[in-house]
């Protein structure tokens, strides 16, 4: 429950500070009095977004506080899955905004995101406007109520996890077959590229080879004549290489005997000689063996044309490129042969995810018809009390086309307040006054069968007055009796049935107005009352009647 709230600096508020308690508690003042402004503050560490123009004029910060008592709420996983200091006893949500426009949010003094904060404040509060109201024609809304009330919320979660199976599955199957139209519409062209490659037979490090036989068989006439030519010089001539060194060595070796250093002459002559000798017949040998051989020629000349097509037509400029997208090219070949059968198995996993998930559809919608007429003769009879006699309420469900994430049924409350009037939508034919009652009676059933937070009605008793007023008001105080509830109201007869009256009031200055809220004392009350009864000028009349009113209260202590 919400212990105490602390706003400052914010809208009409310098400072305020406000402690609140269990049980059913009224908050009242005039019109413009601020106490949507202390609601928009307290919505902000709900997680609502921050305006900067809330900020009271001339300050550059405002801070809104929020104490909750948490003993009856499991909060400690939902601290620690985001590393939030958990205390099991209370929390502090704290909502900081400049001037600037930048926001800050913290639980327990632990810096928290926005969403963490609305998350919390959805487990905390249950803010309950006017504009709420329209939730009563929304779908959604309405199948919501009706799992709450039929006791559903097992069988809706089992549902909801084999509908996003379902869907996982579906959306698995249709990527397999984009998948499968895309590679229809290439694969014609990918079988092509991939036989053409596997046809070359190309080998790593070929075109390096055939590049250079290419250039021996191009110049060979040349290659021959030139190594010819150089085993004439060494060899095959009068004055031939080898000859001269022969001639050479051995004259220097003829003068070792009278020349010492002859000998180190002699030595080196024989060795460049024999080298020479041993070199000539290899040079001989290897001119010989170059024969030119157009076959060849023209079998290297073609492959390489080959090689360098198939790199041109790639963007590539390697043989080794060419193998890489032979290998890409078989490996999707083979993801597309073997897509059929990825497609097959997927159909089977739809075929069985959508079985499990038709079969708890119709469980949930069982369970949704078996408690209908009891949910209706309930809100009737709850209605009924609240001055309309003639209601009639009626949960009409129908079949979807096919089941969405809340299930197999379309829901649509119908109502009628009178005689020979047919049932239309509730959103359609209900006035305002009409539509808070229904709410009214529809918060207080969920009341029963969930543990709700504490609530919030903001003039939730719009367009009702009189004994409807009252009898309202006796619901809202049997929402106290197990839970924190507050009424912001306008109407006595609400007013007088509070546990605790708050009342909120404007002060004006040479300089600013300020929003300010207390909590009222016995006779502060019986005076509030008195004017909410008569206006301004309050009658001796007007008192009595306040204090029959508190009298009546029979929660209030005396």
């Amino acid at each position: 429950m919400l212990k105490s709230l602390y706003i400052k600096n914010y809208a009409l508020i310098s400072k305020l500070e406000v402690d609140f308690h269990s049980g059913f508690s009224v908050i009242t003042g005039e019109t413009g009095a601020g106490k949507s402004i202390i609601l928009g503050a307290l919505s902000l560490i709900l997680g609502q977004r921050a305006d900067s123009k809330s900020i009271k004029a001339g300050e550059n910060k405002c801070v809104i506080e929020g104490f909750f008592d948490v003993r009856n709420y499991d909060l400690k996983s939902f601290c620690e899955s985001r590393d939030i200091d958990y205390d099991a006893q209370s929390f502090v949500l704290r909502r900081e905004i400049t001037s600037e426009g930048k926001s800050r949010a913290f639980i327990n003094d632990t810096p928290a995101t926005l969403a963490n904060l609305k998350e919390l404040g959805e487990k905390l509060i249950d803010i309950h406007s006017q504009h709420k109201n329209l939730l009563l024609g929304d779908n959604n809304f309405q199948l919501e109520v009706l799992d709450l009330l039929s006791g559903s919320g097992d069988v809706l979660k089992e549902y909801q996890t084999s509908f996003k199976e379902y869907k996982k599955a579906e959306r698995l199957l249709q990527d397999l077959l984009e998948t499968a139209q895309s590679n229809k519409n290439e694969e014609e062209f990918i079988r092509f590229q991939h036989e053409a490659l596997a046809e070359a037979l190309l080998k790593d490090g070929e075109q390096e080879e055939l590049e250079q036989e290419l250039a021996l068989l191009t110049h060979s006439e040349e290659i021959k004549s030139v190594l010819f030519k150089a085993y004439a010089l060494l060899s095959d001539s009068e004055q031939s290489i080898v000859g001269n060194l022969k001639e050479a060595m051995q004259s220097i070796q003829s003068i070792s005997a009278i020349y010492p250093n002859a000998s180190e002459i002699a030595g080196r002559l024989e060795s460049a000689y024999l080298d020479m000798k041993d070199l000539s017949p290899a040079i001989e040998r290897t001119a010989e063996s170059i024969e030119f051989s157009p076959e060849r020629l023209e079998f290297i000349t073609s492959r390489l044309d080959l090689i360098y097509g198939l790199q041109q037509k790639h963007r590539v400029s390697s043989i080794k490129e060419l193998i890489e997208l032979f290998h890409f090219f078989q490996e999707k070949l083979s993801n597309i042969d073997s897509l059929d059968e990825k497609i097959m198995s997927a159909k089977k996993q739809v075929e069985a995810t959508e079985t499990k998930m038709l079969a708890l559809a119709k469980t949930l919608s069982e369970k949704r018809l078996k408690s209908k007429s009891s949910i209706e003769k309930t809100l009737i009879e709850k209605i009924a009390s609240l001055g309309m006699p003639n209601v009639r309420f009626e949960c009409e469900i129908t079949p979807k086309k096919f089941p969405d994430s809340s299930g197999g049924d379309n829901l649509r409350f119908l109502f009628s307040a009178n005689k020979n009037v047919p049932l239309q939508p509730v959103s359609e034919v209900a006035s305002g006054g009409e539509i808070s009652r229904v709410m009214l009676c529809i918060k207080s059933l969920i009341a029963h069968v969930t543990n709700l937070p504490t609530i919030i009605f903001d003039e939730i008793d719009t367009g009702v007055s009189g004994e409807v007023a009252d009898k309202m008001g006796r619901i809202m105080q049997e929402f106290g009796d197990n839970k924190q509830v507050m009424a912001i109201t306008h109407l006595p007869q609400i007013a007088s049935k509070g546990d605790h009256h708050y009342f909120v009031y404007k002060s004006d200055d040479e300089q600013t107005s300020n929003t300010s809220i207390k909590l009222l004392t016995k006779e502060e009350r019986t005076q509030e009352l008195a004017q909410m009864l008569s206006g301004a000028d309050i009658t001796e009349a007007a008192m009595e009647n306040a204090k029959v009113m508190l009298q009546t209260n029979k929660k209030l202590a005396d």
